[in-house]
């Protein structure tokens, strides 16, 4: 229950180097905005992360270390079974200091410069400069919102599939940023899909434990071993500071290739010591935690949806399967976006992220983190709505 827990007193970030917050002026040009930016949360971690990380700090050596140990892999497999009722072969797993580091090296992998990555959009803008930066191409096969809710559009997704310069389908699961939860149907389609086409398989997991329905872990569904899942427990559990991730990546070969590059060329298979023990202490014991965690944020969901649709009828928000981020489709308000945020900025000193930044797609969307006490969403959301009612006024009055 959420009252074992406290998500509602605000802890004060600032000066703490942190980039939601000390950092804001990078991106919006002003200092000093209450953010609803980068997704990472308000809340401190788990006590029993924290109760961890103190403790292995009471000694007062902090030299190499590795990840490749059986308490490390238990943690996970253990997660995966108690969470996702999903056993996986612990052979498989291999460690990474970020999602988006294990992703490019599969990518760089699985593919040569000038062939195409399919991914949906509206999507994480680190995949577009992921991909190009490293030659090759951006495939986008935007999702369609039907009934307030976002699909996959199947005949693209093929067509695109069907070609054979593109060679790995990058999924976002859950997606980023509509909350969309695949359905176990929807992926063994996918799995299917992929394996007539030989496409290989990324599925980008790192949202998966913020969830308001079940979540079904990629694991290729018995059709091939051409994929990797690749996850964190960062998001979750708020400490993406402490660096880490891990893969499950089932081809003994694509495994040795991707363990060569992150060990003998990047040198990086030493791990932070914290973030494998915070890791292992969220998984092994921070499920009542999230738990919690989930009931506050969707219950956020709910109060944004409340109080947008009371002040603008014509606006339905539809509460997303998952994540701590709110898709606010803003468009039948028929706003200047951009004069939108820079009045949030300038006239109201909020921050919150264009729908923009996610691709064409994302046009007329705001991405608002709600992973935060709701006295905050509450000045946002009276920040946005004010800003929403002076852009209308200087439409009305014919003022561009």
């Amino acid at each position: 229950m959420t009252q074992n827990f406290d998500f509602d007193t605000p802890i004060d970030r600032i000066g703490t180097y942190c980039t939601q917050w000390d950092y804001v002026q990078d991106r919006f040009g002003k200092p000093g905005l209450l953010p609803f930016t980068i997704s990472d949360m308000d809340f401190a971690a788990p006590e029993s992360v924290i109760r961890t990380l103190q403790q292995r700090l009471e000694h007062p050596v902090l030299g190499y270390s590795r990840w490749n140990h059986d308490d490390f892999k238990r943690a996970i497999s253990y997660w995966y079974q108690a969470r996702f009722d999903c056993e996986i072969d612990k052979e498989c797993l291999v460690y990474g200091p970020s999602v988006i580091y294990i992703v490019s090296k599969l990518i760089e992998q699985w593919s040569t410069p000038g062939q195409g990555v399919i991914f949906h959009t509206p999507a994480y803008d680190a995949f577009d400069k992921m991909i190009e930066g490293q030659g090759r191409k951006c495939i986008r096969s935007p999702l369609i919102k039907e009934k307030h809710r976002f699909e996959i559009n199947w005949q693209d997704l093929e067509h695109k599939l069907a070609d054979s310069n593109n060679t790995v389908l990058l999924l976002c699961s859950p997606h980023n940023p509509t909350g969309r939860v695949w359905s176990r149907d929807e992926l063994e389609r996918l799995a299917r899909l992929c394996e007539k086409h030989g496409v290989k398989v990324i599925s980008d997991e790192i949202h998966m434990d913020v969830s308001f329905k079940p979540h079904t872990p990629y694991t290729g569904f018995g059709n091939s071993s051409d994929w990797a899942l690749v996850t964190s427990a960062s998001k979750s559990f708020n400490i993406p500071a402490l660096n880490g991730a891990y893969a499950l990546i089932p081809c003994q070969n694509a495994r040795a290739k991707y363990l060569h590059k992150l060990k003998e060329v990047d040198g990086l298979s030493s791990p932070s010591i914290l973030g494998v023990l915070a890791m292992m202490a969220a998984y092994n014991e921070g499920e009542p935690w999230l738990n919690a965690l989930n009931q506050y944020v969707h219950a956020n969901h709910e109060y944004v949806k409340a109080v947008l649709e009371q002040a603008f009828p014509e606006l339905c928000y539809t509460v997303p399967d998952s994540t701590y981020l709110a898709w606010l489709d803003l468009s039948p308000l028929n706003l200047g976006m951009s004069q939108l945020n820079q009045a949030l900025i300038e006239q109201f000193d909020v921050a919150i992220m264009s729908g923009e930044v996610y691709g064409e797609t994302g046009k007329g969307y705001l991405r608002l983190n709600l992973g935060c006490p709701r006295s905050k969403i509450e000045q946002g959301l009276t920040a946005l709505i004010k800003a929403i009612g002076l852009q209308r006024t200087a439409i009305n009055q014919g003022v561009e």
